[in-house]
């Protein structure tokens, strides 16, 4: 039996407040603010003759984030961004006039703004509900851009559908998992999509600049890195005789990362996979949803909506209560939530409690 108050124990920020915003910015564990201090003091007194180490550190780290999402350590390169990750499989592509990509409603801006900027290559942007993407699937399509959640709704992507649709028509499937990475159930093995990015500051507790992508093997075999450094080459790590020739890359997704990553931030990030591997993805998943169920439930009773069920990313409605007023009111009351395109977002992760969901629908009630 899990005892979710020991866990929320672990993060001492939350502490007085009522959290309800992690789609904005999660909070870190006291363990992963301590993981960063020990880095830093580590390297004060090693002075950088362990820079040997830090990399094997990241290797290890790297494992566990694959075993978070059901993938390979192969397939998973450190970035500081997604939008690295969405930029890398842009710049990558060999693109034509006439082609087309294809984005949904409400998504985030970085899907929006990739998918636009490829106007000046002749490539079209279409941005259609999610319902009407079997009526726009072509062999013009090459590419679909989605989030694991959308940012505003909390809608949450049918990514092994899509594939196999997208399959049919010879397209290529980016998922942006930012939004739900750590908080729902993600199989890379069943779900396949051919490059999933996340930046960690979000629902995987970690700092920002801390973020990773995913690259399905069969793209790697095709999928340049679009930024080249000393890392490149696939003997890297012969620090005493660098390769000083045209740099050959590996199979992996490590061939993605080129520079020297920020280690601080990963091994916070660590302290946040471990604990999720020890709660486990579909008990983190199974909580979360408990928790976004009562809220959808005392939403409804008070007259309001909640655009999708079963996520724990809720887009509530109010009549005659405008969203970013609530927002700020309940801000006063020190429990904070969002407002995004006129709802009321509520975003829920494993550290919260039922009495988060009390105090919240109470105020709510009252305001």
């Amino acid at each position: 039996m899990t005892d979710w108050a020991e866990i929320r124990g672990r993060f001492a920020e939350i502490e007085g407040r009522v959290f309800l915003n992690t789609a904005t910015a999660g909070v870190m564990s006291t363990a992963s603010k301590d993981a960063v201090i020990g880095h830093l003091q580590r390297t004060d007194q090693l002075l950088g003759s362990s820079l040997l180490e830090y990399f094997a550190d990241l290797d290890r780290i790297r494992g566990k984030i694959a075993r978070l999402i059901g993938a390979g350590a192969d397939d998973i390169a450190v970035v500081p961004s997604a939008a690295h990750g969405l930029s890398m499989l842009l710049s990558g592509m060999d693109w034509k006039p006439g082609d087309k990509v294809i984005t949904f409603d409400f998504e985030f801006p970085d899907s929006l703004y990739g998918g636009s900027w490829l106007a000046r290559k002749g490539v079209e942007l279409v941005k259609i509900p999610l319902e009407e993407l079997d009526a726009h699937l072509d062999g013009r399509v090459r590419l679909v851009l989605i989030s694991a959640l959308n940012y505003t709704t909390g809608l949450r992507a049918p990514v092994a559908e899509m594939r196999a649709k997208l399959d049919r028509v010879g397209a290529l499937l980016y998922l942006d998992a930012t939004q739900g990475c750590g908080v729902i159930e993600l199989d890379m093995a069943a779900m396949q999509p051919d490059v999933m990015a996340v930046h960690g500051y979000k629902w995987m507790l970690s700092p920002t600049g801390a973020g990773f992508v995913y690259v399905r093997p069969s793209v790697r075999e095709w999928l340049e890195p679009n930024i080249i450094g000393w890392r490149t080459h696939v003997g890297w790590r012969e620090f005493s005789r660098l390769h000083e020739g045209t740099p050959e890359l590996s199979s992996t997704a490590e061939r993605y990362e080129a520079c020297m990553p920020s280690f601080p931030v990963y091994y916070a990030m660590e302290q946040s996979v471990d604990l999720m591997l020890e709660l486990g993805p579909a008990v983190i998943e199974k909580r979360a949803l408990e928790l976004s169920g009562k809220v959808r439930e005392g939403i409804v009773a008070m007259g309001g909506s909640v655009a999708n069920p079963n996520t724990p990313l809720l887009a509530c409605s109010l009549p005659g209560v405008e969203a970013g007023v609530l927002a700020k009111k309940l801000a006063e009351q020190k429990i904070l939530v969002a407002a995004r395109q006129g709802m009321l977002r509520v975003s829920l992760h494993f550290y919260n409690d039922e009495d988060d969901v009390a105090q919240f629908l109470d105020a709510v009630c009252r305001v």
